[in-house]
């Protein structure tokens, strides 16, 4: 156990109108709140424009590349994580190309930390979005934990005022992706500390 309250970004992938995933990510702020080892910073990519069309060389091998001046705070809150927590539905068996975007104008920011999830949608509860999230952030060097938190027909199962109708499994998941995230956090916190990624290349 850290000495020491953790950074966690939970970050909102959806920017579209009429989303639903603000709901849900304040629903998992409070479940982080309450699990009581982190500070939890809510991102909303929606509050930040994310241009799709990247510069000509990629960040992986110029990871200090010139950004948007609006993307400033958007990466200092990303860099400051010990771990990150992406909100996302599952948009034709796929994500978010708004979440794309801010992962793909980043690229030392993710590294060496852990990445858990939460999905929601209509049928899968958001696992196809999930599963391929874990390719894109295993080549960004992040640990994506094994344990996620599914919503689907998310809409049947969130009340008017954002509380859920039958909370005891969803809170029993998110409890299991938080301690997931604060072991591997913590781990990677003095490993980052002590042994920068990029000493072991």
């Amino acid at each position: 156990m850290p000495s020491e309250t953790l950074n966690l970004a939970v970050i909102i992938g959806s920017v579209r109108e009429g989303r639903f995933g603000p709901v849900v990510a304040s629903w998992f702020v409070e479940q982080a709140k309450q699990h009581g080892q982190f500070t939890v910073d809510l991102i909303d990519l929606a509050d930040t424009p994310l241009p799709l069309e990247l510069p000509p060389v990629p960040p992986a091998l110029e990871p200090d590349m010139a950004r948007p001046a609006e993307m400033a705070d958007l990466t200092r809150r990303i860099a400051a994580a010990d771990a990150v927590v992406v909100v996302t539905p599952e948009y034709n068996r796929s994500f978010p190309a708004s979440l794309k975007a801010a992962i793909d104008w980043h690229f030392t920011e993710w590294q060496a930390k852990p990445i858990g999830f939460v999905g929601y949608s209509g049928g899968s509860g958001g696992l196809l979005a999930i599963e391929q999230l874990r390719q894109v952030f295993n080549e960004l060097h992040s640990h994506t934990v094994r344990d996620y938190v599914s919503f689907p027909r998310y809409y049947e199962l969130f009340a008017a005022d954002g509380t859920l109708h039958a909370p005891d499994a969803p809170n029993t998941a998110a409890t299991a992706l938080l301690d997931q995230l604060l072991w591997w956090g913590a781990v990677l916190h003095d490993a980052r500390r002590d042994r920068p990624l990029s000493d072991s290349k």
